[in-house]
């Protein structure tokens, strides 16, 4: 049972997926969930922001990328646990598939890095990835491959 000062409901985020040249822009983020790891700019929808709003913000807050949002494409589970395991917060990631148009990551807001990575790379172990992360870019690549130019 969570703890009474916790809302047990499921918060709603977008991730936003911008594919360029067989790269895909990641950022390491600073705050829970998944702090130090490597997912997609992304964050809470805001009060009246629609799916699309919430995406092109959080990339443009957390990378300085302009891109163009395409379509919904997937959604993933999220959750933050405490240091004992007890979930403190579980997030719904609405992944928007986006067409970059200008600008070169630079990390901002809640972003400790932000960087273009090969999508060859996303199988390295090296490279500590939030979950999903490699399945979703590659969604997002074979929908972009899909597109028209």
């Amino acid at each position: 049972m969570p703890s009474p000062s916790i809302d047990p409901r499921p918060i709603s985020a977008t991730i936003a997926a911008v594919i360029r040249d067989n790269q895909v822009l990641l950022v390491r983020r600073a705050n829970p969930p998944d702090a130090g790891r490597w997912g997609f700019p992304g964050g809470k929808i805001g009060h009246g922001e629609t799916l699309f709003e919430a995406a092109t913000r959080e990339l443009a807050e957390e990378t300085g990328v302009s891109a163009e949002p395409l379509r919904v494409f997937t959604a993933v589970d999220a959750f933050d646990h405490d240091a004992t395991g007890n979930l403190c917060r579980h997030f719904i990631l609405i992944a928007v598939l986006f067409r970059w148009k200008a600008g070169e990551p630079v990390a901002g807001d809640d972003a400790l890095e932000a960087r273009w990575v090969d999508l060859n790379a996303l199988t390295d172990r090296n490279l500590a990835l939030s979950l999903d992360v490699a399945e979703v870019a590659d969604q997002a690549a074979a929908l972009m491959s899909e597109m028209p130019s």
